[in-house]
């Protein structure tokens, strides 16, 4: 081979390893910013099985978890909802960050299901007592939520009167200075009722409280295609650590919605967030594919 084919294959094989390299780096800094929720596995936790439901595989624990998700998809950013924590104990604590070490992973975000806030008045509650008995119930998941290295958690806001947010707005600057305090975010969830069908009062609220306090904008939940893509404008500049990312949800009829997922990443990219989008498939049918599905869609979006 002559010197001159020699440089030219040369040159031509490190610039292929380049952009091997580049790619492998584009594609791996994409998986920093996904997760797994451990919501689509709910009916593999004792804590959270539907009891009506068929049988979901073989029973599952959060301290599996970090392997399952780092092995299976190789992500290490993960949300884990608050039942499906077994114990807040030290020694507990302890394994649970043995475990997230060893998986190479990190917790982002804690949702707090609370089963006696459920269908009451809990944070916007107008009786000040009620209120303030939420708040307390809340405060030992942010202590749980700061010794596991956690960014922020959810707290849903209860039945919100949007003629008087004033009462919501006191809780969630309770809850934001505690939060402060253990370097935490409180993140408000476009959930149900007023917050996902009025994404504006939600934004109010947000505003109104300032501090540590952001956005957990979902791609779901919304009423209409409508409400999603201006929701979603909404929300997406006061986001910081995470949302939900997914494509479909149940119509409440047994049926399965689709909505583009692509738009939904376009409009938080719009917005310039920065944040983890968090994996939050269908519980239903093959699990492991709906997951991989929207892990797959965010890979090609983000």
């Amino acid at each position: 081979m002559q010197r001159r084919q020699f440089l030219i294959g040369s040159t031509a094989g490190v610039m292929a390893v380049c952009r091997a390299s580049a790619d492998d780096g584009a594609e791996e800094a994409k998986r920093a910013r996904i997760a797994v929720s451990s919501y689509p596995f709910y009916n593999m936790f004792a804590a959270t099985r539907d009891k009506n439901a068929p049988p979901a595989g073989k029973p599952l624990e959060f301290l599996d978890f970090p392997d399952l998700i780092a092995d299976r998809y190789h992500l290490h950013n993960l949300e884990i909802l608050s039942p499906h924590f077994e114990s807040p104990t030290p020694a507990y604590v302890k394994e649970v960050n043995l475990r997230l070490k060893r998986a190479h992973s990190r917790i982002v975000n804690i949702p707090i299901d609370i089963g006696e806030l459920w269908n009451q008045g809990g944070l916007s509650a107008p009786d000040p007592k009620t209120r303030e008995k939420a708040v307390s119930l809340y405060k030992p998941w942010f202590d749980f939520a700061h010794d596991v290295g956690a960014l922020s958690v959810r707290c849903d806001p209860g039945k919100i009167n949007r003629d008087d947010l004033a009462p919501t707005v006191a809780s969630y600057r309770a809850l934001a200075a505690y939060a402060e305090t253990k370097g935490l975010y409180v993140v408000i969830e476009n959930h149900f009722g007023i917050a996902s069908d009025y994404p504006e009062t939600l934004v109010r609220i947000l505003k109104e409280v300032g501090g540590h306090i952001a956005a957990l904008p979902d791609f779901g939940n919304f009423p209409d295609q409508a409400t999603r893509d201006r929701g979603l404008e909404l929300l997406f500049p006061l986001a910081r650590t995470i949302c939900h990312a997914r494509d479909t949800e149940g119509d409440g009829k047994g049926h399965l919605l689709h909505f583009d997922l692509a738009q939904c990443v376009r409009i938080s990219k719009d917005a310039g967030y920065r944040g983890v989008y968090s994996v939050e498939a269908e519980a239903q049918g093959d699990l492991h594919a709906n997951v991989q599905h929207v892990y797959d869609e965010l890979m090609k979006s983000i």
